[in-house]
């Protein structure tokens, strides 16, 4: 085990001087040091001030005498355990959501084993605070509520020196990155540099969800402007005060941070997220066969809708050929499901020309049909001989899809005449309301259940309540990426892919599916429990990293028991 210094920071290599034992490739086995470096740089208030090596009141006598921390703590020594439940205390003393994000945050700044230790052991309480639907009021309010440094900033005045941005960063190893240019952030819009929420939380759920080791983990915002006049003429905004750069300028600074990012750390995992249209097709294009990268909202959220379709099949019977899906959306989002939906079924045996067919795109000018001209590239293949459809509702009935999804924020727009013509439409009608956060869900679940007559098939991308209908009790259950997403960075890391291919996301979609128990089915959960994602994360990385292997794109040798040296590698608080 050893230290360096970089530029004045401590800097620890976590996956060296670990616990005896690994995996075959150079992958240790739990990620996690035996001891505390020691030197004259991590004595004392320098232990207790880093969230990386403070370890609070549970430091035992002997480790107090060694690293020079006697009188600078309370005498009495506590476990990890009794650490949590105290810090529960202070968290649960809040009613407000965000009041209680800052307090986790705090402890997130402060402690990071017993930040972890939280959010694992609480996953169904806290990750509604630290993700969907919190974060969207974190993002909202960031640039007023910043207190502690977290991360990487890049910014367009970078440009030419993003490397040395990059050689600042203390982490002499990073496995996954995720990344925001902050332009689409959820369905709230350009929020600038404000979206750096959304990578913090992101990783948060990788550590919790997956076991990624918090100090090889990177959120990262590049900050080209933005173009929304609130923040450009609020005195506390910390971003650049310009409209957003695109064109020549934008691209070079992309591909200027990605070389940097692969040639520190060649095996790390880049997570694009909520980066807008105009940018997020042209950049999973550009990189998706040259480094390891996904693009969450496009390819993530594609994998958690489909292994809901899969679920409903199990109820209502028939195979993903028998469905036709409508998309309120014709965004990231929106394409990325439809095309993973046709990868599937072309994958199961259908022609992909009918597939296409199977699924239609209603935009903000209507249903996207191909009679309309100048449309965008992703709309394309999704542009059939329809009739032109300014309604929803009409575009419902033109169409007679099985299935509909929301994934444009348009809030209420699965209103209870559209739910009926569903019903009207399919005995168990799929209704799949996506968009996030709460605020801009395109129904809730009891207007769903109650507008099919508890028929309906349903899942949100935010969290609702129990519906009772008479004596019948449905659970409603989030079609959300951290089901997902943790799994395939897991899978991916743990393998050291080269890269991630569309085969990749129909075995996590299928693989979570499996995970899917017959006794969630049947109270209307088309997803397994949140409090068993750790497990589900597991099994994806484990199923992700097969693909890897069988494929040819792994860049280590396979284990003989996948399943359980992927467990091994997971991170936990201890």
């Amino acid at each position: 085990m050893h230290g360096t210094l970089k530029r004045g920071v401590f800097c620890i290599s976590f996956y060296e001087g670990i616990r005896s034992g690994g995996v075959p490739g150079g992958i240790p086995k739990g990620g996690q040091p035996e001891l505390f470096m020691t030197t004259q740089h991590s004595q004392g208030a320098d232990v207790l001030r880093n969230p990386c090596k403070n370890r609070g009141p549970s430091f035992t006598e002997a480790e107090r005498d060694t690293y020079g921390l006697r009188g600078l703590l309370p005498p009495a020594v506590q476990t990890l355990d009794e650490e949590a439940r105290r810090a529960r205390l202070l968290v649960e003393r809040f009613e407000k959501p965000l009041d209680k994000f800052l307090m986790l945050d705090s402890i997130h700044a402060t402690n990071e084993e017993l930040y972890f230790k939280l959010l694992i052991e609480h996953i169904d309480d806290y990750m509604p605070i630290v993700y969907t639907p919190t974060v969207g009021e974190v993002c909202q309010n960031f640039s007023n509520i910043y207190r502690f440094p977290r991360g990487l900033f890049v910014s367009i005045e970078d440009k030419g020196r993003v490397a040395e941005l990059i050689a600042n960063c203390p982490q002499e190893e990073v496995d996954v990155i995720v990344v925001t240019d902050g332009q689409r952030i959820l369905g709230l819009g350009d929020l600038g540099i404000n979206g750096m929420g959304i990578p913090c939380g992101k990783l948060s759920l990788y550590t919790a969800c997956a076991g990624i080791h918090p100090e090889r983990t990177l959120p990262v915002t590049i900050d080209v402007g933005t173009n929304t006049e609130r923040y450009l003429q609020d005195p506390h905004y910390m971003g650049l005060r310009h409209e957003r750069v695109s064109g020549e300028a934008y691209d070079e600074l992309l591909e200027e941070f990605v070389t940097a990012v692969k040639a520190r750390w060649p095996h790390c995992l880049i997570q694009f997220e909520d980066f807008g249209n105009n940018h997020a097709f042209d950049l999973l294009n550009r990189y998706k066969d040259r480094v390891l990268c996904f693009n969450d909202d496009i390819q993530g959220t594609a994998a958690v809708a489909l292994t809901g379709f899969y679920s409903a099949l199990r109820v209502k019977g028939g195979t993903l050929a028998d469905e036709r899906v409508l998309f309120l959306g014709a965004g990231e989002a929106a394409t990325g499901i439809a095309t993973l939906i046709v990868d599937a079924m072309e994958d199961e045996g259908m022609d992909r020309q009918e597939a296409l067919r199977h699924c239609a795109l209603f935009d903000s000018k209507g249903l996207v049909t191909s009679h309309r001209t100048g449309l965008a590239h992703n709309k394309i293949p999704f542009a059939h001989d329809l009739p032109d459809c300014k309604t929803f509702l009409e575009a419902v009935r033109a169409f007679k899809p099985t299935a509909i999804v929301g994934v444009a924020a348009q809030p209420k727009a699965f209103d209870e005449a559209v739910l009926k013509e569903m019903a009207a439409l399919n005995e168990r009608p799929i209704i799949f309301a996506l968009s996030n956060p709460t605020s801009r869900a395109e129904c809730d679940a009891r207007t769903a259940y109650e507008a099919t007559d508890g028929r309906a098939l349903f899942a949100s991308g935010s969290p609702f309540a129990p519906v009772t209908l008479g004596d019948k009790t449905f659970v409603p259950r989030q079609g959300n990426n951290s089901y997902v997403f943790p799994g395939l960075g897991l899978g991916a890391v743990f393998s050291k892919a080269s890269t991630m291919p569309t085969g990749m996301f129909l075995v996590a979609a299928r693989e979570l599916a499996r995970l899917v128990k017959p006794e969630d089915l049947e109270q209307g959960s088309l997803y397994p429990a949140l409090s068993e994602v750790r497990s589900v994360s597991c099994r994806i990385g484990a199923a992700v990293a097969a693909y890897a292997y069988d494929h040819g794109l792994a860049g280590n040798d396979r284990p003989a028991d996948l399943e359980a040296a992927v467990e091994a590698f997971m991170y936990a608080p201890r």
